[in-house]
């Protein structure tokens, strides 16, 4: 298209790229003559179209394969497509789902063809689609792409699938590779261990390993998981949440009492099979024994414990867990529940035991903290603004 005799930019893209493509100046045969160099940038996922996020990464590859061509190297770009993992799969499992969300975004952000959809429950369809769309986009990019070494994960691709077999071979018979555990962030609808990429949300997420501290019950355990299993020594109590119904798992020959959704995912890591349910009242108002010291401590009801988060069971630490002495609050000041189950000559026993020595601070850090932000109850969201300033003090200048 001319305009007052000037070319657009994009007839000029156009030209140079057919022009290249008719010269095969990018098709690299073997030739000894000259040193080989070979290129390749991280495979997009083909679960939807290229965007200018694509475009930036594989830019500079493109810039590194020409600069390597001028210095006379013989450069094998290919392009590749990643085909497998969870976020093509879950497209295709989402649309079968009914998901209206995924159903609208194909339609309206990626311009698939209405008729079309009923095939996107296939996986397979899915990739081959976006493949070839995909490829048209990074054709026009004119990047510098030998496309007779094109290439796609998956055993869709055999002689790919064999070479990536041939590599862990090769690693495991060097001593490279070797099978074990380590923990991983973990679905438990696929059962398979699910990367960034993989979630619908969650990216930035990674394994948190807790320390399970056992409080023997009858001839079981109230396991509680806490990141700071030092203040074992400053335990007044237990909380659960008196809304929730716990389980009774056998794991690993051990009876631990845990919250429902704790002995599920337990059940993902261990040798655990569920018993049976236990209601919150017949744990509240008595007591379990904890470890290292020996000490009969009370189990106690508060709605500030998430069933959901870690075992659904925690050790209270007043003098140095915000979230702790507000609870103790919190129960003094609730009268119905004390009563409910008989709980007030108990609860007016409890007090905090200092075990760590702040700089700033008295015997108990988290009591002065509390107080100071005028803290009544435990649902206050300062409470999270007193433990980072009360577990900062104590991690970097504590003294046990």
């Amino acid at each position: 298209m001319d305009w007052m005799g000037i070319k657009s930019p994009i007839d000029y893209e156009e030209k140079w790229v057919k022009r290249w493509k008719e010269a095969k100046i990018f098709e690299a045969d073997p030739d000894p003559s000259k040193p080989k160099y070979f290129i390749c940038v991280p495979y997009s996922y083909q679960n939807g179209p290229l965007h200018l996020g694509h475009g930036f990464t594989y830019t500079r590859g493109d810039a590194y394969a020409r600069f390597r061509r001028m210095q006379g190297y013989n450069v094998l770009f290919p392009w590749a497509w990643h085909w497998t993992g969870e976020a093509v799969a879950g497209t295709s499992e989402r649309l079968k789902r009914g998901d209206e969300s995924i159903r609208r975004m194909l339609i309206e952000i990626d311009g698939v063809p209405e008729e079309l959809l009923e095939k996107f429950t296939d996986p397979v369809f899915v990739t081959k689609y976006y493949t070839e769309e995909n490829r048209i986009v990074v054709d026009a990019m004119g990047f510098s792409v030998d496309w007779r070494r094109e290439f796609y994960t998956t055993d869709l691709h055999p002689y790919y699938s064999k070479f990536i077999q041939w590599q862990f071979i090769t690693l495991k018979n060097r001593g490279y590779v070797v099978i074990g555990k380590h923990p991983v962030v973990w679905c438990p609808n696929c059962k398979s261990a699910t990367g960034d990429h993989d979630r619908l949300v969650g990216e930035g997420v990674s394994p948190e390993e807790y320390v399970l501290v056992l409080f023997k019950f009858n001839d079981a355990y109230l396991a509680a998981a806490t990141l700071r299993p030092e203040t074992i020594f400053g335990v007044t109590n237990i909380w659960i949440n008196p809304n929730h119904e716990y389980s009774l798992a056998e794991v690993d020959g051990k009876k631990y009492i845990v919250s429902k959704r704790a002995a599920e995912k337990l059940r993902e890591q261990k040798n655990v099979k569920i018993l049976r349910s236990i209601k919150p009242e017949n744990l509240i108002g008595k007591y379990a024994e904890a470890p290292l010291i020996g000490k009969l401590v009370p189990i106690l009801p508060a709605d500030l414990v998430d069933p959901n988060f870690g075992t659904g069971v925690v050790y209270s630490v007043p003098a140095h867990a915000p979230y702790d002495y507000a609870g103790v609050i919190a129960l003094r000041s609730d009268e119905e529940r004390l009563r409910k189950y008989g709980l007030k000559e108990i609860v007016e026993k409890i007090k905090p035991i200092s075990i760590i020595k702040v700089p700033g601070y008295g015997d108990y850090p988290a009591v002065e903290e509390v107080e100071r932000l005028g803290i009544k109850t435990d649902t206050d969201p300062r409470l999270e603004e007193a433990t980072k300033t009360i577990y900062s003090k104590e991690f970097h200048e504590g003294i046990m």
